[in-house]
């Protein structure tokens, strides 16, 4: 089983929006977190797309992965992930073809099929509402091809694009995702940090069926999961408030924006339940803790890699998540 401190760390920031700031800050709290992690050694920064959700801003993603490449020096960076159904393939590969370009070696393109949205949002954004049900294995192949080299007769090329090669990641919280990359031979990311059910018997399924490929050998499963640190087990619980009040407005239907945190919270004992699925996965609590529950974790996924999404109100308090964790991880 691997060890923690030989497992490969990484970030997942969906650039969340507080209530009281604004994108501005969002987006200069990303590349502070990002040149922390990479000064830390974290691995990869990514970041997911999501649409008309007023507490994510990171709907245009690729160009605020260019945002984030730019303001670090060699951590990876990329999406976790991009929303294929959403775009043509070919300017999917354009756009993550001309990062890779401008930022060699240092680009992911994870892959999602959900829409990232609601159905008036999908509407807006013209997308197919069977996009992704049927076809995903299509786009995934025609993307490939954009990012591989020219074949003879090919008459559509991606220019920037066409030869780079982007490593693609296939993005999941259910055995879809799991199945089609291990058939195809890619690298896998599990989706934890939300929805935390299916991912055993997920990881299962890739490796179980795990084709070989000429961009793997063998499986590589990373799993994405809610980390919160702090001092003492109870700062980390009360900072923890903050991701549980935005499932909490999720499930009624609310905004999704970061609310301070508060001593208890005014739930139901379903509402309660529906959330505690949610974060399932969350490792919360102080330096002692957090150690344990990762190690833990990977005891019991034998996870290759993990990607951490810390979600709490202050930036100060996720740099300093981010700061303990890398403490007990290196350490």
């Amino acid at each position: 089983m691997p060890r923690l401190a030989d497992t490969p760390l990484s970030v997942l920031d969906l650039a969340p929006i507080r209530q009281g700031g604004t994108i501005a800050d969002s987006f200069r709290e990303s590349v502070s977190l990002a040149q922390l992690t990479e000064r830390l050694g974290f691995t990869r920064y990514w970041l997911a797309e999501h649409h008309s959700l007023d507490g994510i801003a990171s709907a245009a993603t690729a160009v605020l992965i260019g945002h984030i490449a730019g303001a670090t020096s060699h951590i990876r960076v990329g999406s976790g992930g991009i929303m294929l159904p959403n775009h043509p393939p070919l300017v999917v590969a354009e756009q993550f073809g001309t990062l890779a370009t401008l930022y060699p070696g240092r680009i992911d393109l994870g892959l999602g099929r959900a829409p990232g949205s609601d159905a008036a949002t999908m509407q807006a954004m013209r997308r197919d509402p069977h996009a992704g049900v049927e076809d995903f294995p299509q786009r995934l192949a025609e993307l490939q091809g954009f990012l591989g080299e020219v074949q003879p007769g090919q008459r559509v090329r991606a220019v920037p694009g066409q030869g780079t090669h982007v490593p693609l990641w296939l993005l999941g919280s259910s055995g879809y995702s799991a199945q089609l990359a291990a058939r195809e031979g890619l690298p896998f990311a599990f989706a934890a940090q939300f929805a935390p059910g299916y991912l055993h018997e997920a990881l299962h399924l890739y490796r179980d069926n795990f084709r070989p490929s000429d961009t793997l050998d063998k499986p590589h499963a990373m799993v994405g999961l809610p980390v919160i640190a702090a001092e003492s087990d109870e700062r980390a619980e009360y900072l923890a408030t903050t991701a549980q009040q935005k499932f909490l407005n999720l499930v009624r239907g609310g905004r999704t924006r970061s609310l301070p945190p508060v001593e208890a919270l005014d739930w139901s004992t379903m509402e309660r339940a529906q959330v505690q699925q949610f974060l399932g996965a969350a490792i919360i609590g102080g330096p002692e803790t957090v150690k344990a529950g990762l190690e833990r974790f990977l005891e019991q996924t034998g996870a290759d890699e993990l990607m951490l999404n810390t979600d709490v109100f202050e930036a100060e308090d996720r740099l300093r998540s981010y700061e303990i964790v890398a403490e007990a991880w290196r350490g």
